[in-house]
């Protein structure tokens, strides 16, 4: 990760719901990347979206008796919203429905045509219409799709255009072995290297405009729309002006992507496969994270245990959601959320440990007139860089946290109150740098808070406001 030029994004999610939390750990990650890229000298681009197109979406919008267009342009927004309350640094954000993006999913198409990789047959599958994807009856229980067994499982019977997957069984093969940290963490690489040895059947990438109007048309055959997955995959270089090669496509791209554990076949095989057949560069590493339950359960409506990113940042403020999701949900693996282990982080570590620190230096600085030059260049260790580039945001937030017990353990020990203001003022100067460098490092994690600190800590030190108010509620809330 230490590219001149760095271009990460997420995945494009549906708009047939509000954002979740689920989403917002994975954009808060790809934000931690962006930044941390940058505070090392990168130029860097970080996009996301939102993927609008598809049967899922075509028939929530009849069922809201609502134009389709407007039905997405609505939820969107949410997604859009994002970017405040999380405090994202994204450059990029486009649309599935924007003309840019579906002139460029069907220049892709054209050049998969082309290239004899699209042809059209007769089939009949399974379809679930919540995965968008066809489902074998290994991929099912007792006839239902795992992820959606409220749904019935859909026959498709018709005349549809075929992408040649099957041909790229061994491309995709050379592409995993020339790059062995090409999907990370290293057992997700092995999960779809062994769904490739398995073999490829080509996949249907279009519908009858007939039975689904709802998609990108397909060039050249007015009774076809793009198959949702394969509009949505483009969106990942269509958010760089692709099909335009000039500009901030081939400033950026390859770039790096991050995905849920779900998409990992979509992101690291399919998508792959396509941009090999358009003739264009593979991306260059895809970084897979878990899912989020909810107090040990699944987060679902009906149980009612959905948590919304917008009521938590209401309740505990944009950084300290951004730390939770960083420290308590493992990068790579499943992680659990709940109010009290959300009160009892908030209190501990933000409040008591970090924002306890700040103030009670900053009140004794201030009292002491004391005045601070950081004259050194600030920098993030080795050590750190190389978590970075494993995406352990979990340990690299426990070794700052180390550094903020020793402070606060070094203050106690020395109780700079019990001493004159001449004989605390050396040790007061070396503490408030050694907070700013805290700040520094902070950075990626909780930029608000960051900022906060790196400004309190420079010139003549003033008392600074509390960073984390203590919580008006209670854990009424498991």
């Amino acid at each position: 990760m230490s590219k001149k030029n760095f271009y990460i994004t997420t995945t494009a999610p549906y708009v047939n719901a509000d954002p979740h939390i689920g989403f917002a750990l994975e954009i808060v990650q790809a934000d931690v990347l962006a930044r941390f890229n940058r505070l090392i000298g990168a130029k860097v681009a970080f996009g996301f979206g939102t993927d609008e197109h598809g049967l899922k979406i075509y028939r929530k919008a009849l069922e809201a008796k609502k134009d389709p267009l407007q039905y997405c342009k609505e939820f969107s927004s949410r997604f859009d919203d994002l970017k405040k309350i999380l405090n994202l640094s994204t450059t990029h954000f486009i649309r599935t429905t924007d003309v840019t993006h579906m002139k460029a999913a069907q220049e892709l198409w054209s050049r998969c045509f082309k290239n004899g990789d699209i042809y059209k047959k007769n089939y009949k599958t399974k379809y679930c219409v919540g995965c968008e994807l066809e489902k074998t009856d290994s991929e099912l229980n007792e006839s239902k799709c795992p992820v959606h067994p409220n749904l019935t499982i859909e026959i498709i019977e018709e005349e549809n255009y075929f992408f040649r997957f099957s041909k790229y069984q061994d491309k995709l093969l050379k592409l995993y072995k020339d790059n062995p940290d090409f999907v990370v963490p290293d057992y997700r690489l092995t999960e779809i290297k062994a769904f490739v040895k398995s073999g490829l059947e080509d996949f249907s990438v279009s519908r009858l405009k007939s039975k689904m109007p709802w998609g990108v048309p397909v060039p050249n055959d007015p009774e076809h729309v793009m198959y949702v997955w394969f509009d949505a995959l483009v969106f990942y270089i269509s958010t760089l002006g692709w099909p335009n090669e000039k500009g901030d496509y081939s400033t950026f791209w390859p770039g790096m992507q991050v995905a849920g554990k779900d998409n990992l076949r979509q992101q690291s095989a399919i998508w792959q496969a396509m941009l090999m057949s358009a003739g264009l560069p593979n991306s260059t590493q895809i970084f897979i994270h878990g899912f989020i339950t909810s107090s040990g359960q699944k987060m679902s409506k009906s149980l009612g245990n959905v948590v919304d990113p917008f009521e938590l940042v209401e309740k505990y403020g944009t950084d300290a959601v951004r730390y939770y999701l960083l420290k308590e949900i493992p990068p790579a693996e499943d992680g659990d959320f709940s109010y009290r282990r959300m009160d009892e982080v908030y209190n501990s570590d933000l409040v008591n440990e970090l924002g306890n620190l700040v103030s009670r230096l900053t009140t004794l600085a201030e009292k002491d007139e004391i005045k601070t030059i950081v004259n050194r260049q600030l920098t993030i260790d080795n050590r750190t860089k190389e978590l970075f580039n494993s995406y352990k945001f979990n340990l690299i937030l426990e070794l700052i946290w180390k550094e903020i017990k020793a402070l606060n353990k070094a203050i106690d020990d020395f109780a700079p109150w019990k001493k004159t203001s001449i004989n605390r003022s050396e040790f007061l100067t070396s503490a408030i740098k050694e907070i700013h460098q805290i700040g520094y490092e902070l950075q990626p994690f909780i930029p608000e808070t960051s900022e906060k600190i790196l400004k309190v800590t420079k010139g003549k030190i003033k008392k600074i406001i509390p960073l984390f108010p203590r919580l008006s509620h209670s854990s009424s809330q498991i």
